[in-house]
């Protein structure tokens, strides 16, 4: 159910920061139409943590009449309050998602024995199918490949989405954990690598620009044509690193506000890329034939 191309979905919003209803259902056509192979609303991407509980709700409430079970949907549900993510995770499973996504706690900073009751409370509050989310960058702490695999042994938890950008951590976990356990890329940059380690696929930023390129990307990974997957990396590699030029979502809404495909709003504390970091942006869209010379003069 999770491997390939799962698109860690950004969320519009309006000038008065509201959200965007009618764009988001527009998003999440095109990623079904594009092929993606299941959907994430509510995570990082998502600007989840500027969200009310209403406006997840919403979000994902849209996800699902959009996909029309045509894609699974993973809705994310992580934080510092073990009660609370419980809670919105037993939400989300009575609203029909296929999955939770469940970032380890950040701030707090837990052991890896308070990061493996975290999950296995989580895990005993539902019935459905959990990916972990490792991404020490954001959180502060590491879910160690040790406990991964002590995770790996509850039969709901069926996955991690490895955004440590540490490929021998990747390469342990793959070494460490069952053959059934997925492993996800959260980097688009190591999506490729990932997968001659026995990665599964991505939860990609990238795909919210190029969902088919991305979805095909990992088809082609799954078949062992590495040449073919590697000639699609090669050409998008500019736009998975300018992705991160600044914090996500930064950069991949400012660059899918030129495309068109958005109004370019954020909720503080995130803002607008800087005029350096958006000529950056537009050039790569340039570079990789997203838009031409003269759509990125106008300003449009």
């Amino acid at each position: 159910m999770f491997t390939g191309c799962g698109t860690a979905l950004v969320t519009p919003f309006r000038n008065d920061f509201s959200l965007d209803e009618a764009a988001l259902r527009r998003l999440v056509k095109r990623q079904v139409d594009a092929g993606v192979h299941f959907l994430v609303p509510c995570g990082t991407t998502g600007e989840s943590p500027t969200l009310t509980p209403v406006e997840r709700r919403r979000v994902v409430e849209i996800t699902l009449e959009e996909a029309h079970d045509k894609v699974p949907v993973v809705a994310g549900a992580g934080g510092y309050d073990t009660t609370e993510v419980a809670r919105a995770a037993r939400e989300y499973e009575a609203m029909g998602v296929s999955g939770i996504l469940s970032v380890a706690p950040y701030y707090n900073k837990p052991t890896q024995e308070g990061l493996y009751q975290h999950f296995r409370f989580i895990a005993g509050a539902v019935s459905l199918p959990i990916l972990l989310y490792n991404v020490p960058g954001r959180t502060g702490v590491n879910i160690e490949p040790a406990t991964v695999k002590r995770l790996s042994a509850i039969d709901t938890i069926v996955g991690v989405k490895e955004a440590s950008g540490n490929i021998s951590q990747m390469a342990s976990i793959a070494a460490l954990v069952p053959e059934d356990f997925v492993i996800l890329s959260g980097d688009d940059a190591i999506t490729l690598p990932l997968f001659a380690l026995g990665g599964r696929g991505v939860i990609s930023v990238a795909s919210n620009e190029i969902p088919a390129e991305m979805s095909r990307l990992c088809e082609l990974a799954l078949q062992n044509n590495f040449a073919a997957a590697r000639a699609i990396h090669t050409h998008y590699l500019p736009l998975m690193e300018v992705n991160f030029v600044e914090s996500n979502p930064i950069p991949v809404k400012a660059a899918m506000a030129k495309l068109g495909l958005l109004q370019a709003v954020w909720r503080l504390p995130l803002v607008a890329p800087g005029p350096g970091s958006m000529g950056r942006i537009e050039a790569v869209l340039q570079t990789i034939g997203l838009i031409d010379k003269s759509y990125a003069a106008a300003g449009d």
